[in-house]
């Protein structure tokens, strides 16, 4: 049962619409977005807005917006968060448990996690596997959040949760989705490049692109078909690449 329902956008409050992240082709004068699954997928170029929807559906429920859950953690204070000005959020139930993860600054909330562990002491790393996360492989760090960190009722925001994350293992994290969203403890929506992770069954897809938004299946995806036509025949890729 996915707990936030729906994003609905008042554009009555922006001022100037040319202006970014107003002006994000995808997001441009679109209404509301349907997140009625356990799990979505924003996909896209970079620079389409996924990554700028999810940090504002994270600043919205007050989550860490370098990486974290709520409460006075780690804060951001060189993002643009102003899109979360015009968004309202409907939940049914509403969950104030969870965890928003970007990977590009993943290294910056390990680094906060070992400055607390040396106030408070090591308890601090219990959520996450009982040590460092610099201790760990970058991967296994990953891994560990989401083994650890990801328990309760919870609504989980991902950004590339892929980019330290190895093909096998990122067939283990969707074992661990499944473990959490299919009984009904946990829903997730996640910002990703990965084929590998487009395929989990019963998901939703959006797809970011100059057109705008469009919701789709995983076969229509660039990835999923770049990727096919790749494996099918790389030779003819790579000498149309590098000839």
């Amino acid at each position: 049962m996915a707990f936030l329902k729906e994003v609905r956008f008042d554009w009555s409050k922006v001022k100037d619409k040319e202006r970014y992240p107003f002006n994000i082709p995808a997001l441009k004068e679109r209404q509301s977005i349907n997140l009625d699954r356990n799990v979505v997928f924003f996909v896209g170029e970079n620079g389409t807005g996924k990554s700028t929807l999810l940090e504002a559906l994270a600043y919205k429920c007050d989550f860490s917006t370098i990486s974290g859950g709520r409460g006075p953690l780690l804060k951001d204070h060189r993002g643009d968060f102003s899109l979360s000005d015009i968004i309202t959020l409907s939940w049914f139930p509403k969950v104030v448990n969870g965890f928003f993860l970007r990977a590009e600054s993943f290294f910056d909330f390990a680094n906060y996690l070992d400055d607390l562990a040396e106030e408070c002491g090591g308890i601090v790393y219990s959520p996450y596997g009982g040590e460092s996360l610099h201790h760990q492989s970058h991967g296994e760090s990953f891994l560990s959040l989401f083994q650890n960190r990801f328990q309760g009722k919870g609504i989980y925001l991902l950004d590339e949760p892929e980019a330290a994350l190895s093909p096998q293992r990122q067939l283990a994290f969707l074992r661990i989705i499944w473990e959490l969203e299919s009984t009904g403890r946990a829903q997730f929506i996640i910002a990703t490049h990965s084929p590998i992770l487009l395929a989990y069954p019963g998901s939703s897809i959006y797809c970011f692109n100059e057109r705008g938004l469009e919701q789709t299946i995983y076969q229509e995806t660039e990835h999923y078909q770049l990727t096919r036509d790749f494996l099918n025949n790389p030779e003819i890729f790579l000498n149309k690449l590098l000839s």
